[in-house]
């Protein structure tokens, strides 16, 4: 059997607010089966609690935010979903004393660290899939997003567009078959990125003011003014396809189904899995026996030893 996941004991974290700026601390406490990822406030009196969900991701600008009925948010937590999605991490509790998660490096990489350094826990409860069995796909002024049925586990496959000097051209697309370990080997490590030329615009509307060369790969006209350069030859793409990874975990539940997509953000994979979720004959609810059809490709997905030792 193919059991839920939590961390083994509690572990935080320090860093700065990617768009306010300011310093965070964000605590993760193990929970119990079918509790989901569940986010806490505690800079709030009284605290305020949020289930990660697709329903409660109400705003896109520049990131993925959870936003509850009242307008209480909590921002900025793509980044750690996908690290949670690598490691198969289904139920968790994050205490954030903020409106947002700590950007750390820009990547997910520091997440998984972290939680490397504290163990992962199996529960005594069967781990939940969803498996796509039609297509679903959605579409915006030319940039779309699809899932469609897999025998071989979650396959992704996306492609960016960018008319920009440091951006090759044959390095904006990429494929994987998703396991934990070639997303910490190959995907993890690639940092959100933008341009000087709307920096300006973001600071004048509140966002990216914590945002550096210590969190972030900058363009200006020409190059990558990074003194370090890139980490991946194709960082840009691949950050784009981490950000998807953990836009597609918002429900916590890990997605049997080929991913593909051109020149998708963080509104349009949200859109893409609620749409997935609206329609129950989308997709199964499934868990996986001893002897199951792609139980091989999920046992490979989720081994944990082989994700921690992948950088």
């Amino acid at each position: 059997m193919i059991n839920q996941r939590t961390i083994l004991k509690p572990v935080s974290m320090t860093g700065i607010g990617l768009h306010s700026g300011a310093k965070v601390e964000v605590a993760f406490r193990p929970a119990p089966a079918d509790t989901g990822i569940v986010y806490t406030r505690t800079d709030l009196n009284p605290n305020v609690t949020m289930k990660c969900t697709a329903d409660n991701v109400k705003d896109t600008q520049l990131c993925t935010a959870l936003v509850n009925e009242t307008g209480v948010r909590i921002s900025t937590v793509e980044h750690l979903t996908a690290a949670l999605s690598a490691l198969g991490i289904d139920n968790l509790f994050i205490d954030v004393n903020a409106p947002e998660i700590p950007v750390m490096d820009g990547s997910a990489q520091p997440f998984i660290y972290l939680f490397a350094s504290v163990g992962i826990q199996e529960l005594s409860a069967p781990k939940k899939f969803l498996r796509v069995v039609r297509k679903v796909r959605v579409e915006n002024e030319g940039k779309w997003a699809e899932l469609t049925p897999s025998e071989s586990g979650f396959n992704l496959d996306l492609q960016i567009d960018f008319n920009h000097p440091a951006m090759d051209k044959d390095k904006q697309h990429y494929a994987m078959s998703f396991t934990g370990e070639a997303f910490a080997r190959d995907v993890s490590r690639a940092r959100t990125f933008c341009f000087m030329r709307d920096v300006e615009y973001m600071h004048a509307h509140n966002l990216a003011l914590g945002g550096s060369l210590e969190n972030a790969v900058v363009l200006d006209d020409h190059r990558v003014i990074n003194p370090e350069g890139l980490r991946y030859e194709d960082e840009f793409v691949k950050h784009k396809l981490l950000d998807a990874i953990g836009d597609l975990y918002m429900d916590g539940h890990s997605i049997l189904a080929n991913f593909k997509a051109y020149k998708t953000g963080h509104d349009l994979n949200n859109r893409l899995l609620r749409a997935l979720l609206s329609d129950s004959s989308n997709y199964e609810v499934i868990q996986f026996a001893d002897t199951q059809k792609s139980k091989s490709n999920v046992i490979n997905f989720l081994d944990t030893k082989k994700t921690l030792t992948a950088f």
